[in-house]
């Protein structure tokens, strides 16, 4: 077999070595960072619940999850040991500025300007149609038109209905909508 024949496969086995190593080394972080628990941290679990580490195990791990409720857990079950700092914004709302001071709105309408919001906020929306003296006549002649519309469509009425009595004589036991059919 030539070199490049077997090209395709060096590389398939290549690419398939350098994937195992990310995620032998993902899952040694994990479980390196489940072992360096000590109790006091705050832990989010796999299932996103937050909780407090009161005591650790070789398997398990005590986690308080509210004040005076203790649940025990499978080391597996931790999903992540955060800093102090996150776990007190996360679980009781402590909302400390970042280093930048930057301060995230709830809403949109404070990062407009606020004289532009002036210029075009006067509480309503005006969606009626200006009209002018040309689309006045232009009015005038359309609602001409739709009655002139309206009494053609009544004559073209009253012709089917006497064509449909013609037919209906001719049609005999025939049901509604057969007589003309082939």
């Amino acid at each position: 077999m030539s070199l490049v024949t077997l090209l395709p496969f060096i590389v398939l086995i290549g690419a398939m070595f350098l994937m195992t190593r990310s995620a032998k080394k993902k899952q040694q972080a994990a479980v390196q960072m489940r072992n360096d628990m000590q109790p006091g941290t705050g832990v989010r679990t796999i299932g996103g619940m937050y909780a407090t580490v009161k005591e650790v195990h070789d398997d398990t791990v005590l986690l308080e999850v509210a004040p005076g409720v203790h649940a025990v857990y499978a080391k597996n079950a931790i999903g992540a040991v955060l800093d102090d700092d996150e776990y007190n914004r996360i679980v009781h709302g402590d909302d400390d500025l970042a280093a930048d001071g930057t301060v995230v709105p709830d809403d949109a309408s404070s990062l407009i300007d606020a004289d532009a919001t002036a210029a075009t906020d006067d509480g309503k929306i005006d969606l009626v149609k200006e009209t002018g003296t040309d689309d006045d006549a232009k009015a005038a002649k359309s609602g001409a038109d739709a009655d002139d519309a309206a009494e053609d469509v009544k004559d073209t009425k009253g012709a089917k209905s006497d064509d449909a009595a013609d037919t209906s004589g001719k049609a005999g036991d025939k049901a509604d909508g057969e007589g003309g059919a082939k």
